[in-house]
């Protein structure tokens, strides 16, 4: 058992890996600010013996007492509606927030894990992606704010290894989707299911041929402890390797849904990436993982949630 902070843990992801650190007998130590994440999402756990939630901006302040001995830090804005609306809290909270969270964790001489981002590696040049690619990110366009903020976190968190010898870890994450994304959160998993759910036209910005790769929560979030409880410094791709093109996933939908909503064309976005698809080489090697719920499966899921939350007057 351990006590482990947890940053963004009122998160659609955060919230996700408190129930699961929590499941397997450790303490948690939730901190939000719920700027993006919802006290909603911690319904299950907030009564929990072994669960504290610390209401703060960890950008600010990171106010945990007591021995820790893990620090995972996922506080930050992740859908690009959200980082564009707050360009000045997501760079503060992958530079300042993450200073803070390697000074709590390097004085209690815990673990550090760093949510990072498939983001860092911008509009891709190289396909799929591996961790050794460097990526093709304009560090002046809008999405820079985000981008270069997690590549930013990265290069801090390896000082911290380097430099003062701390015990890190680094993920990056793959468009990862299920339930508590919230409806209105701007993803592209969210957007279509709520548009099909209401009947209105599902919005396909540019052609639809761009391409992601979606994993759903419960396989993130059981190769993020992987990753937490190995020995591996140099950052992980985590991801599901099936790739879609926005029009199959709008069909897919559709098909779930048993929606009629029609499709409808808009602008491409400035720097959106034309494809996107994880190497999980080193995930399947170093840490035995590899994604199980198929994408059909995983939106049917998440379209069970959405169904509850529009029950209950949430969506």
């Amino acid at each position: 058992m351990a006590r482990v902070v947890v940053t963004g843990g009122g998160g659609f992801l955060g919230s996700h890996v408190c129930e699961a650190l929590l499941a397997r007998g450790d303490t948690v130590v939730c901190v939000d600010n719920f700027l993006t994440g919802r006290r909603d999402n911690l319904e299950v756990i907030e009564e929990h013996e072994r669960f504290t939630l610390v209401v703060a901006d960890v950008s600010a302040e990171l106010p945990v007492d007591g021995a820790v001995d893990a620090v995972m830090h996922l506080a930050c804005p992740a859908s690009p509606p959200e980082y564009l609306r707050l360009p000045f809290e997501t760079l503060d909270v992958s530079s300042l927030g993450t200073r803070r969270a390697l000074d709590l964790a390097r004085a209690n001489g815990a673990r550090f894990f760093l949510a990072s981002t498939s983001e860092i590696y911008g509009d891709p040049l190289v396909h799929p992606q591996v961790e050794s690619y460097w990526g093709n990110v304009n560090p002046n366009g809008p999405r820079s704010v985000y981008d270069e903020a997690k590549r930013f976190a990265e290069t801090l968190t390896m000082a911290y290894h380097r430099y003062h010898g701390l015990d890190t870890r680094i993920v990056r994450i793959f468009n990862t989707y299920g339930p508590r994304l919230r409806p209105s959160d701007g993803r592209v998993v969210s957007n279509f299911l709520v548009q099909a759910m209401r009947g209105e036209p599902i919005t396909i910005y540019g052609d639809g041929s761009q391409t992601r790769a979606f994993c759903y929560v419960d396989d993130e979030v059981r190769g993020l402890l992987a990753l937490l409880d190995s020995d591996v410094v140099d950052p992980v791709n985590l991801g599901n390797p099936g790739e879609f093109t926005m029009v199959e996933l709008a069909k897919i939908v559709l098909e779930i849904t048993d929606s009629s909503s029609r499709l409808v064309y808009e602008a491409l976005p400035t720097d959106d990436p034309t494809r996107r698809r994880p190497d999980i080489t080193r995930a399947n090697e170093l840490l035995r993982w590899s994604p199980t719920i198929d994408l059909r499966e995983g939106l049917r899921r998440t379209y069970d949630w959405y169904q509850q939350e529009a029950a209950r007057g949430r969506l």
